[in-house]
């Protein structure tokens, strides 16, 4: 991306239209969701504003919201003051597992408890991590997200045409994602489909949670049971939909809270769980894994399915049961 001046210029400055000159990776993507990346800080109310009012430009002439941007498209963007940061935290540059790397993608097996991006209170995640410690890379961006406390399979892309082709299979329920978490319960059914509709809130504190509710985001997840022991189950979870702590509350709603799960969890098991007995061993995380992922590469057309082990931690409290009754 060239520009001719800052697309944030300084509050001390004069205010001025900045030009920008749409590069390789930036092309294909619609300007709306362009000037949201790049004008970071300005409310999307008055991004839509300056898009209503023709003040954006693209190639001297008058576009709406729905354009899609082309390599060597000239945009004017008008004068912006956004809100100055409160602080500025450096980000340490930090690389995670690496479970394949190619010039389109790059898939990690993230960590349980490490944010995938800043926000709610987390100043920095994995994607800004990343970013810092590899400054020469031109592109990269989340494909998909996972919740702080889940561990396993993060996709991100390299280029703007692999992330275009993903979020389109997803979109399209092409790929196939697949999780392992341990429940509290006596769970029966060895494969069990649950459609419960969901409807995301924010709490008074900022806080993003989810609840079962007619009118909801319809949601569908497919559990197949792994392995049972008398007070918990080993369940394999397919997501046919991928709305925000689907799983969670899709199990917790049901009467089967996963082990662990802070928000949506049963909180007195939790807390006996942090601690070792004599007949198990003690679980101090969320019991969620994104373990399984199958979609086509963006680029080659090949058919890929990667896997992550499930994490020490896990695979230990699960020996610690014992056999299991089924």
């Amino acid at each position: 991306m060239k520009m001719q001046n800052d697309v944030v210029p300084p509050s001390s400055q004069a205010l001025a239209a900045q030009f920008v000159t749409i590069t390789e990776e930036e092309a294909g993507q619609r300007i709306d969701n362009y000037l949201l990346r790049v004008c970071k800080g300005v409310p999307k109310s008055h991004i839509y504003r300056i898009l209503r009012s023709g003040e954006v430009r693209v190639n001297k002439g008058r576009i709406d919201q729905l354009y899609r941007l082309e390599q060597g498209d000239l945009v004017r963007i008008p004068p912006i003051r956004v809100a100055e940061k409160t602080s500025n935290v450096a980000v340490p540059g930090a690389e995670f597992k690496i479970v394949h790397e190619d010039n389109h993608l790059l898939v990690i097996d993230k960590p349980a408890g490490v944010a995938v991006h800043g926000g709610s209170g987390v100043s920095y995640g994995v994607i800004e991590q990343l970013r810092a410690a590899r400054p020469e890379a031109k592109f990269l961006e989340l494909v998909h997200r996972l919740d702080r406390e889940t561990s396993g399979l993060l996709l991100l892309a390299k280029k703007r045409s692999a992330l275009t082709n993903l979020h389109d299979q997803m979109r399209e329920g092409l790929t196939d994602k697949r999780y392992l978490t341990a429940v509290s319960g006596n769970w029966v059914n060895k494969r069990q489909h649950v459609k419960l509709p969901l409807h995301k809130y924010t709490t008074p504190d900022g806080e993003r949670r989810v609840v079962v509710q007619a009118g909801g985001m319809e949601s569908h997840t497919v559990f197949s049971l792994l392995r049972k022991w008398e007070e918990f189950a080993l369940l394999e979870a397919e997501l046919k939909t991928g709305r925000t702590h689907q799983i969670r509350v899709h199990l917790a709603s049901s009467g089967f809270p996963i082990l662990g799960d802070e928000k949506y969890g049963d909180f007195a098991l939790n807390k006996q769980l942090q601690k070792a007995t004599e007949t198990r061993g003690a679980l101090r995380r969320m019991f969620l894994h994104a373990y399984k992922i199958t979609f086509t590469h963006p680029d080659s057309g090949a058919k890929m399915t990667l896997q992550a082990p499930l994490p020490a931690e896990c695979d230990r409290f699960l020996v610690s049961l014992g056999q299991p009754v089924a």
